[in-house]
């Protein structure tokens, strides 16, 4: 008997995960189409009525149990009617299916399909549905309790482990090491300064970037949750208001545009969330963890190699510098002025 070559990864014949669908879900003439390979490779599935996302897991970094979380907080948000991509339960009324493949068992979910697509460039009423969603989502996801298996979002988690683990990346560029160490005390510092035990809790998506929810006209659904964690509700704000500033950064919105695009997101999701000023003041300190929990990662799979060599991680440096030098108060004062 010939035996196979063992594997760490591999990718799974479209053709026959088509055949998978309309044995496990009854959705027959369905043909899949590779998207991304990532943490989870994402599959289009498409049949005459309508269309799905495939996404198949990778062992190696996301436990039975963490995907089990994610699923459970979708299904509790898609029972509150917040607008979100959902995961479809097969005949036998199951949510992740086991897969046996190269490397060895794999987990898939089959998600309802996000209508729309993705708008970089948000007009008003797109902002505040934005806010709106996201405020809806938090008023379900700071209720809920999982379980425990995902991770907290915390200074340790996204800034001191990830800085430690990032020792080896620069060991070409001691000095920009030492400006994130220093930068990270000084982060610490300004948190001592704030009485933080009032702050909102929840489980947090971490990632709000445009490539994350679709639009059709100007009705939201959000997306991949592959990320999400626990902690301060604070951190999905700042996350899309890295966006916003990354577009300044970029050239390709001024400041200004900048500034009145957030404050329409903000009041928006203060429609439907309270959220403080003092938590609103923290968010150019917390981007700090944003930056070092992503390039700690990238260091972690294969696929984001090339993001941890030197040109993408002096790029991400200019980024950080950026923020530290324009939206960090020279004084400690915590006003958001710069928001």
């Amino acid at each position: 008997m010939k035996s196979i070559f063992p594997a760490i990864y591999s990718t799974l014949c479209p053709v026959a995960l088509s055949s998978l669908i309309a044995d496990q879900y009854g959705i027959e003439n369905t043909q899949c189409k590779l998207l991304v390979r990532g943490v989870g490779d994402t599959y289009l599935v498409e049949s005459p009525e309508t269309r799905f996302i495939l996404r198949i897991y990778r062992s190696s970094h996301r436990s039975f149990s963490q995907i089990e979380e994610e699923v459970k907080l979708l299904l509790a948000l898609k029972e509150a009617h917040v607008s979100v991509s959902y995961p479809i339960t097969n005949s036998l009324g199951q949510s992740i299916l086991k897969i046996n493949a190269a490397e060895g068992e794999r987990h898939a979910v089959l998600f309802s399909y996000a209508p729309g697509s993705v708008e970089r460039a948000l007009n008003h009423n797109q902002l505040r549905a934005l806010g709106n969603e996201m405020a809806r989502f938090h008023n379900v996801s700071s209720s809920l309790s999982l379980g425990g298996s995902r991770w907290n979002f915390d200074v340790e988690t996204t800034v001191s482990k990830p800085l430690e683990r990032l020792k080896d990346v620069f060991k070409k560029n001691h000095e920009d090491y030492i400006w994130l160490q220093d930068v990270a005390v000084q982060m610490e510092k300004q948190l001592s300064q704030v009485d933080t035990s009032g702050f909102s809790q929840g489980y947090c998506h971490f990632d709000f970037l445009p490539k994350n929810f679709h639009f059709e006209n100007e009705s939201v659904t959000l997306f991949d949750f592959d990320f999400m964690g626990y902690g301060w509700l604070v951190n999905d704000i700042m996350t899309f208001w890295q966006h916003l500033r990354l577009d300044v950064y970029a050239g390709r919105m001024t400041h200004e545009a900048a500034q009145e695009a957030f404050h329409v997101f903000l009041n928006g999701y203060r429609e439907y969330r309270p959220v403080s000023e003092e938590e609103i003041a923290l968010i150019p300190y917390l981007s700090l963890g944003f930056w070092l929990f992503y390039m700690n990662f990238h260091t972690t799979h294969d696929q984001f190699y090339v993001f941890s060599q030197p040109p993408h991680v002096k790029l991400y440096i200019g980024i950080l510098k950026n923020i530290v030098e324009n939206y960090w108060e020279k004084e400690g004062c915590l006003e958001g002025s710069k928001i």
